[in-house]
């Protein structure tokens, strides 16, 4: 049987399959065979007089079949057929048009010679999700909304808080306290009324990554946790769509193009490619917990939707195999090379990430209690003692009464701490405060110790505390 390579935008009519083994001795039989299983990809593929599409390209091996015998190609049974498609990220675009109003609003893209009309249908006719309504998440929206991407989803289950304005500049005050998604719907259609905007209002989970990634051409990837990171890493590949991913922490960012299909039919590599395995729990803390500068999320979410236009209209040379880095404290870039690793394990199916991520395969369980029976211990008078491990700078922002002792310090500290009663330790969310509870339990043996669950953030949103626990503590 000949092994058939699917392109990227035609991989939404294959349940998302690169690669398929068909059976015939010519190319148009192998193709013939292919959409009879696959009919939803004839009208791509096959015209009303059951030629192979002009706009298609076929070879065999190395070779163009335009250069040999058209569709009566020979083809042998460890034959490879690429089938190379002239678009680079959403199929049909053609057929798209601009309204009066429209051309006027992407005059500066068309006049551009190595863009123009047609990488311009190109953005009208692809679908882009944006994971994380956030950092990132708003300029990417914003760009892509003003270039004119045709489709744009956006991800988020989260509500929009004063603390965000400093970098989210998607969102203005007005703002505070609504859903994200429906303030990101609300600002991209201000900028752009000619285009479609899908939210989706709830976590992304192994449950409903693979249903909401297959109606999508690309995916930008703005999260600010690794279980999330790993998922759409892992999604992306079992679909065959390019990930356009970036972070950021405090000075500095990362930009790269994972899981990107070339023009010859060729996979770059996947996040995974890169790191294998994720920190440990609280080793490298995210935006809420560690801060970062509010322009830096401008300047990377920027380049990320630079990769996002390059991936779907074809132009330029994608950030694939290669991996960018900003330094903004001293304004240093680098741009590193990075390989597929023979070593990665093959990723056929999404699994429990936050289990993945959370490093409890190895590392020994501790004591957890949630908001609600914290408030239960409060309101019942139990004799505790609260240890908030963040950093001043949060402490000041907003505390619970809490003894402060940052991460970096708790192992100086822990006379402070008592054996007698109960203590409970916490955080912005709860990973920092695991990491104390094990340190302290590995090196002084304690017993007492219990982590909040969610931290001050599960505290605000679930309980009353934050006005009464000066009362307390």
């Amino acid at each position: 049987m000949a092994t058939i390579i699917i392109p990227t935008p035609l991989r939404k009519f294959t349940n998302g399959q690169s690669k398929l083994e068909t059976k015939g001795s010519t190319v148009k039989e192998n193709i013939d065979d292919l959409v009879l299983s696959f009919p939803d990809l004839k009208k791509n593929l096959i015209d009303e007089n059951g030629n192979i599409r002009g706009f298609v390209n076929i070879f065999v091996g190395d070779d163009d079949i335009r250069n040999l015998q058209q569709g009566n190609t020979p083809v042998k049974p460890e034959t490879t057929l690429s089938i190379i498609p002239t678009i680079a990220g959403g199929s049909g675009w053609e057929d798209e048009t601009f309204s009066k109003d429209e051309m006027a609003l992407y005059n500066r893209h068309m006049i551009i010679p190595e863009f123009g009309m047609e990488g311009q249908k190109k953005l009208k006719a692809a679908r882009v999700l944006i994971i994380g309504a956030g950092g990132l998440g708003s300029p990417v929206g914003l760009y892509l909304a003003a270039a004119g991407v045709g489709t744009i989803g956006v991800i988020d289950f989260d509500e929009v808080e004063l603390s965000n304005l400093h970098r989210q500049v998607i969102f203005g005050v007005e703002d505070v306290g609504k859903l994200k998604v429906d303030a990101f719907k609300k600002r991209l259609h201000s900028l752009n009324p000619h285009i479609n905007i899908i939210t989706h209002n709830t976590r992304l989970t192994s449950d409903n990554a693979l249903e909401i990634f297959k109606n999508y051409d690309v995916i930008a990837d703005g999260t600010d946790n690794f279980p999330t990171r790993y998922l759409v890493n892992d999604g992306c590949v079992i679909t065959g769509i390019p990930n356009v991913f970036a972070s950021i922490s405090q000075f500095e960012g990362q930009v790269s193009v994972f899981n990107y299909t070339d023009k010859n039919g060729v996979t770059g590599p996947n996040y995974r490619d890169l790191f294998p395995t994720p920190p440990d729990p609280g080793l490298i803390p995210n935006c809420a917990e560690g801060g970062v500068l509010g322009v830096l999320p401008g300047i990377i979410g920027t380049l990320q939707a630079n990769e996002v236009i390059k991936v779907i209209t074809g132009i330029g040379e994608p950030l694939s195999g290669r991996f960018f880095v900003f330094d903004a404290l001293a304004f240093e870039t680098r741009v590193l090379k990075i390989s597929k690793n023979p070593s990665t394990p093959k990723i056929e199916k999404l699994i429990d990430y936050v289990q993945f991520c959370s490093g409890r395969n190895h590392q020994k369980e501790i004591k957890e209690i949630t908001v609600q029976e914290f408030e239960q211990w409060i309101n019942n008078g139990e004799d505790i003692q609260v240890i908030d491990v963040r950093e001043p700078a949060e402490y000041e922002l907003e505390n619970i009464g809490a003894l402060l002792i940052p991460l970096g310090t708790v192992m100086d500290r822990a006379d402070e701490i008592s054996r007698d009663k109960k203590v409970v330790v916490h955080c912005k969310s709860g990973a920092r405060s695991a990491k104390a509870i094990r340190e302290l339990e590995e090196a002084f043996g304690f017993k007492n110790l219990y982590n909040l669950r969610g931290g001050i953030v599960a505290v605000e949103k679930e309980t009353d505390l934050i006005s009464t626990m000066e009362k307390v503590v």
